[in-house]
């Protein structure tokens, strides 16, 4: 049962991201490598079935035509909140990028310590090499990063120890690239 639970979401996933043939930005890699990323580092921190079920399926709402009501259908309320609590919410909302992150990141900020343990491991994936492989976008996306981490404190402490870590090694290579021109380190 533990392991159809997991399974079950793994092959979800990894059917809603083909659906789309969602690709890894900067890579072009099956989509699916990153929310197996995602729920290997949960797994490595917790047992609990129910967040790496959750990790696993953190970007189909986001990403693919799949709702949150055809989560729930399928996953139950629980694995469907930690879905949401992860997702960003300003999709649809109008007005400018700097609106919308702030938006998302105070919905990020009231997760719950298991969503922020999702968010911690969505981070520490995303960041891994997003200098190497696309420095100008790193330019404004580690900022975005380091405004939100401090919100993800009650999270897995080993993960955000490690994303605290990932993202200083990003600061550190932006300022190799850029100089002055990134910001002061």
């Amino acid at each position: 049962m533990v392991l159809a639970l997991i399974e079950q979401a793994r092959i979800f996933a990894t059917e809603a991201h083909a659906s789309i043939n969602q690709r890894r930005r900067f890579t072009d890699d099956p989509y699916i490598v990153h929310p197996e990323a995602v729920a290997k580092l949960v797994a490595e921190v917790t047992d609990e079935v129910v967040l790496i079920a959750a990790a696993w399926l953190h970007d189909v709402v986001e990403g693919t035509p799949v709702t949150l009501s055809d989560l729930r259908n399928q996953f139950g309320e629980d694995i469907t909140q930690l879905v949401y609590e992860v997702s960003k919410i300003s999709g649809d909302v109008a007005g400018d990028k700097v609106l919308k992150k702030a938006l998302d990141r105070d919905h990020f900020a009231q997760a719950s310590p298991k969503g922020k343990t999702i968010k911690l491991a969505d981070m520490i994936d995303n960041l891994s090499s997003v200098v190497q492989l696309a420095p100008e976008f790193a330019k404004s996306y580690v900022p975005e990063k380091a405004l939100l981490l401090p919100l993800l404190k009650e999270g897995d402490n080993t993960l955000y120890i490690r994303a605290t870590t990932v993202l200083e090694q990003c600061e550190r290579e932006l300022y190799k690239v850029f100089g002055d021109l990134y910001k002061d380190y």
